[in-house]
């Protein structure tokens, strides 16, 4: 009750709890779940200490949903699923109380959320982890393009790339 990190707007305002007040602090355990990060972690920089300002305006965009989510849970999950469940905590995470769900609401949605997992087989299919597996090799290929090279005994140099291969130059 009050933990700070935890604590629903309106209860910080006026110090009464409700149910939506309850909604609003498992929208955060699930947003911890969701990202590995805790509540309030005075580690981070300081725009990252507080889970709910930083996550906000990612999980408004679906493109930006992976900035959110734990690598750690990689292969764990579908998109759909990832989308629904981050969702799902933005709802419960929104300032306005009479536009959060109930708590039943939440419980529903996320059995749904467990009967889609299970019709898929548990984990995202093929072909979406072929294609994380081919944006990932794309992405590392275009990482050390330029930057390493082979020597005569085996091992690799790295140098800087000439800047006429940087897409700044012009």
């Amino acid at each position: 009750m009050g933990t700070h990190g935890y604590a629903a707007p309106e209860y910080l305002a006026t110090g009464h709890l409700t149910t939506k007040s309850d909604v609003y602090s498992f929208g955060v355990v699930l947003l911890e779940l969701l990202s590995g990060r805790r509540a309030v972690d005075k580690n981070r920089p300081s725009g990252e200490r507080n889970l709910v300002e930083w996550a906000k305006p990612y999980l408004v965009n679906k493109r930006k949903i992976f900035r959110v989510i734990d690598n750690r849970l990689q292969d764990q999950y579908s998109m759909e699923e990832a989308c629904k469940v981050a969702t799902l905590s933005l709802r419960c995470l929104t300032t306005e109380v009479k536009l959060r769900p109930n708590m039943s609401e939440v419980v529903s949605h996320l059995e749904h959320i467990q009967t889609l997992n299970a019709a898929i087989g548990g984990n995202m299919d093929r072909t979406e982890r072929r294609m994380r597996r081919r944006s990932d090799s794309v992405a590392s290929k275009k990482a050390n393009a330029g930057f390493a090279r082979q020597t005569a005994v085996g091992s690799t140099v790295v140098a800087y790339p000439r800047p006429s291969a940087s897409p700044l130059y012009v």
